[in-house]
């Protein structure tokens, strides 16, 4: 019981200090005039995707931090008992904080050319160094461990549906910024596919 007082407590806390640390580099990279947010056109395939992953952030926010302050509300996400093991779901909150380091140094590995979304805008350079020198999308792997972690950490028919729908939407964001390097790069992008993995 005392170890479920303590991970409750780490996912509401971890899940804030995400949502404020996103919120205050969006905020930021606007101030500074950088474009960086962009969902595509309204009911495309980007803006559903872009427009899922936002409410299922919002949504597992809420939920760790009703969970933390009322510990029987984890009953209604139909927990999985089977999995409900201390060490695993410590594990889980190992994969988060792995997963969060990985997406944030490859946030910042692209420095000016970070963006949420596709942001088709005149500076936007080809990154092919670090992190992308051996995957297209270190981030991506990041928020998947950590989608992952998030499961095992707090196993429920909740965390299963969010991780399943986190990664179908991580999937579809790869091949929609893929046909858009494609199209802007040609040659240059096909020769980088051809070099290093989509993922790992």
């Amino acid at each position: 019981m005392e170890d479920f007082f303590l991970l409750r407590y780490f996912l509401a806390g971890f899940f804030t200090f995400v949502a404020v640390f996103y919120t205050a580099l969006i905020l930021y990279k606007k101030r500074t005039h950088q474009p960086v947010v962009s969902m595509g056109p309204t009911y495309s395939c980007h803006w559903w995707n872009h427009l899922a992953f936002r409410v299922f952030r919002a949504t597992i926010w809420l939920v760790t931090v009703v969970v933390a302050f009322q510990p029987v509300a984890f009953e209604y996400l139909v927990p999985f008992e089977w999995l409900l093991i201390v060490p695993l779901q410590w594990s889980g909150a190992g994969f988060l904080l792995v997963g969060f380091a990985l997406a944030v140094g490859a946030n910042f590995s692209l420095g000016k050319q970070w963006r949420s979304g596709i942001v088709n805008h005149h500076d936007h350079a080809l990154i092919e160094q670090g992190l992308y020198s051996i995957s297209r999308n270190p981030g991506y792997i990041g928020v998947a461990i950590a989608q992952v972690g998030f499961f095992l950490a707090l196993p429920s028919l909740f965390s299963l549906v969010c991780m399943l729908v986190g990664l179908a939407a991580l999937r579809k964001q790869t091949q929609l910024e893929e046909v858009f390097l494609n199209a802007r790069y040609k040659d240059r992008y096909l020769a980088y596919q051809n070099l290093v993995p989509r993922w790992l």
